[in-house]
């Protein structure tokens, strides 16, 4: 690994960005073909947040925090921190200190495939953080890493740069080239779903709307009445 920190990375339009992240995590991914998606193992810190940004990514050693401090100085409004180490950890690797810095710069959250702690004070101060683990453990600042190189979470490939969208279905990669797409295609998955939505307050079954009544038999499903005696 090169101990690199790489400066002046692309970023999207945070217009562009603000626009799909309204669209929901869940919503974009089927739009995107079920892409992006950083899996189960990325959860809140606390609900009901919900943000998208540029990210800004660090890759640092397990218990070592050192790359993170280096990271704040590159990071300035509508950045996600992301934040991946070079083998598995769920030390507590960020905090509400971390947050106090962060916010000042106007990022709008961290993404981490480590440990966060602080919960209570992170939640008070409305700052989002999805992690792998949430853990009081302490970390050391030792170890040189990297900032602003491509990372790898969930076996989904984060670059600097790259549209981070975060809620409470979990977190999604669009690459930033993709935005455009991304944001055209999610608003006809929500038109779509909207309709759907519409059509079962009125009583229609996803069975008849999706067309799934008609390929029953060829699985091997039958119907059959009720008989007490059997």
């Amino acid at each position: 690994m090169r101990n690199v920190v790489v400066t002046g990375i692309p970023r999207a339009d945070l217009g562009r960005i603000d626009a799909l992240a309204g669209y929901g995590v869940a919503t974009v991914h089927e739009a995107l073909g079920r892409t992006g998606y950083l899996g189960p193992g990325l959860r809140p810190a606390w609900p009901g947040a919900r943000t998208g940004g540029n990210a800004v990514t660090v890759l640092s050693w397990p218990g070592d925090n050192l790359m993170i401090h280096v990271a704040v100085e590159q990071c300035r409004e509508g950045d996600i921190l992301v934040v991946a180490t070079t083998s598995p950890s769920t030390d507590g690797m960020f905090g509400e200190l971390f947050a106090t810095a962060l916010r000042h710069r106007g990022v709008r959250g961290v993404v981490i495939d480590a440990g966060v702690r602080d919960v209570a004070e992170l939640r008070a101060m409305g700052f989002p953080a999805w992690s792998a683990a949430v853990s009081a453990q302490g970390t050391v600042k030792a170890t040189p890493g990297a900032v602003n190189v491509p990372i790898t979470i969930g076996g989904q490939l984060v670059r600097p740069g790259d549209t981070i969208l975060a809620d409470d279905d979990g977190v999604l990669v669009c690459p930033r080239e993709e935005l455009d797409r991304a944001v055209a295609a999610s608003a006809a998955r929500a038109e779509k779903e909207a309709a759907t939505r519409e059509a079962f307050l009125k009583g229609e079954l996803g069975l008849d709307r999706y067309g799934l009544r008609e390929r029953l038999p060829g699985l091997g499903i039958t119907y059959e009445e009720y008989d007490g005696d059997r």
